[in-house]
């Protein structure tokens, strides 16, 4: 599905004019709309609380301490607007904000709470111009997730984005419970977006911003190398992976990871080749890492991303892609061409 703005600025490359349709691969929402909705709904989620002062919303799982304040930008749309128009982002490929995922919830639960944020995102995104929302799916259970994953696609969702940690704050992606979800992603061939999560019990992460600094990446490398480890890009043919913050840091670790399975052959699997097979986004900051990026998986392999809103996002997304020192067919590919055919826009 492609807003017609966009698709109308695409046809319009076609017809040989330099202008594209750039779009953004990595950022989040969770609509007032929805939360809104939330308060007609709430005997349907038992262990889900919406705490409200003032102007200040923020969830509760289990009775549990509460999510941090979900922020004006994640809820409304106006600074959105304003930042596509500045940045010159036609479409916005929106995943919902991690905090509200769920994952620690019932299983049945956690399902039907995926189904509401995905039917929330899409009809807020229903009326409105270069935005167009990928699914959450509740990842504590893979026949849950891959159920709920094959519903969005059906509602016109074409990807998923997903957290780390499948059980909330603990669990692996490669946990055999979520065979299933693998199996119907890959089935679908739809992008699965692998996000970090934002919790640690890592105490030299809890000041300086350093979870948002460095715990990010590291916790995508480690979902993501144990993935490749035990080799699910080969097992679930024609699984598609995205994975976020330019790959965190498996890029720089490749050669490691190669030297771990030779070191070890009897405990993991080769890695080399499917890491040839995942996609990236550019949220690297600096030229000179893309750069690096592109040497290693090449330009077809990347897409544009902001993380918006959030602060340690890239402000000016397409200024790392723009010079990187690529050829324009290059730039066209990372700004443009790989999202139009990974996410079938």
């Amino acid at each position: 599905m492609v807003h017609k703005k966009a698709e109308q600025r695409y046809q319009t490359t076609k017809l040989g004019r330099n202008i594209y349709m750039i779009i953004d691969t990595h950022a989040h929402m969770l609509p007032q709309s929805t939360l809104d909705e939330f308060k007609n709904q709430r005997k349907n989620f038992p262990s889900i609380e919406l705490l409200i002062q003032d102007d200040k919303f923020q969830l509760s799982f289990n009775q549990k301490a509460p999510t941090r304040p979900i922020m004006p930008k994640l809820r409304l749309f106006e600074a959105r607007q304003k930042f596509l128009s500045e940045t010159r982002i036609d479409l916005q490929l929106s995943g919902g904000w991690l905090d509200s995922f769920a994952y620690q919830i019932d299983p049945e639960e956690g399902a039907q709470w995926s189904r509401f944020l995905n039917e929330g995102m899409v009809a807020e995104c229903k009326n409105r111009e270069g935005i167009q929302p990928l699914a959450t799916v509740p990842l504590q259970s893979g026949k849950h997730a891959a159920a709920v994953l094959e519903e969005a696609v059906k509602m016109g969702m074409p990807g998923a984005m997903i957290g780390t940690q499948p059980k909330g704050d603990t669990g692996n992606l490669d946990d055999p419970d979520l065979d299933p979800f693998w199996e119907m992603a890959a089935k679908l061939r739809v992008p699965i977006i692998i996000h970090p999560m934002f919790g640690s019990d890592d105490n030299r992460l809890h000041d300086m911003q350093m979870m948002n600094a460095v715990g990010r990446v590291s916790d995508v490398s480690i979902a993501i190398s144990r993935l490749l480890f035990k080799g699910h890009l080969t097992r679930f043919q024609n699984l598609i992976i995205v994975a976020s913050t330019g790959g965190g840091a498996l890029p720089y670790m490749l050669g490691r990871l190669e030297r771990n399975y030779k070191a070890f052959p009897d405990l993991v699997v080769d890695p080399v080749e499917q890491f040839h097979e995942l996609y990236f986004d550019s949220i690297v900051f600096q030229p000179d890492i893309l750069q690096f990026l592109i040497q290693k998986v090449g330009p077809e392999r990347i897409m544009l991303g902001s993380d918006y809103p959030f602060p340690i996002g890239d402000q000016e997304p397409r200024q790392v892609i723009e010079m990187a020192n690529c050829s324009q067919e290059e730039a066209n590919l990372m700004l443009t061409e790989n999202a139009r055919k990974l996410f079938k826009i």
